[in-house]
């Protein structure tokens, strides 16, 4: 399961320091709290580069969160080349194990989620690619339900994708840190009694 993921434009050398400072402010501290000031001194650069390189805050934080799902994908890619799943069940319980790693090294949860309360306006620049990583981790639950034969392929995508959206969402708000790996076992439990084809 190779992801596919548009390639971005080339970087200034300033704009990759914006989005450097940019992508951990907003993760670290959240989005409406970080200021185009504080990310300029972060970044050592003028507003005026920040502006001149993204046009505004609300680009920046699409451009972050592009950058996140490209963090994603690959931890993705690399998770199913380590780990080598031969069936589309494992691809998909691969999907959840890997989880538990991801976390360790985002300990402030799901960005995308966290982005999603904050940016509560739909017509934000942001929230296309918010909705398109959700809708690619259920779309990739279809895939791999479809290859592996099961029956009500939608049906079964819906409630993976709420098993594995709720563990992020566990892990962060109710402190959960065991999350995963209980998201792990209910998800290999829905896919050994799920009916086939």
């Amino acid at each position: 399961m190779a992801v596919s993921v548009p390639e971005l434009s080339p970087l200034t050398p300033g704009a990759s320091r914006v989005l450097d400072a940019a992508s951990l402010l907003f993760y670290e501290r959240g989005i409406h709290a970080v200021g185009v000031d504080t990310i300029a001194e972060a970044a050592g650069v003028t507003k005026k580069t920040l502006y001149d390189r993204f046009g505004s805050k609300d680009r920046l934080i699409a451009a972050y969160l592009e950058r996140r799902n490209r963090q994603w994908h690959a931890f993705l890619d690399d998770q199913l080349a380590r780990r080598k799943p031969a069936e589309p069940e494992e691809v998909i319980l691969t999907l959840f194990a890997s989880l538990s790693e991801w976390m360790e090294e985002s300990q402030r949860g799901c960005g995308f989620i966290n982005a999603s309360v904050e940016l509560a306006a739909p017509d934000h620049p942001a929230m296309p690619g918010i909705v398109g990583q959700k809708k690619w981790m259920r779309a990739e639950f279809v895939a791999q339900a479809e290859l592996a034969g099961f029956d009500q392929v939608e049906e079964l995508a819906d409630r993976l994708l709420l098993l594995h959206e709720g563990a992020l969402v566990s892990y962060r708000v109710a402190a959960m840190e065991h999350a995963p790996e209980v998201a792990y076992r209910a998800a290999g439990d829905l896919l050994a009694s799920w009916p086939r084809r």
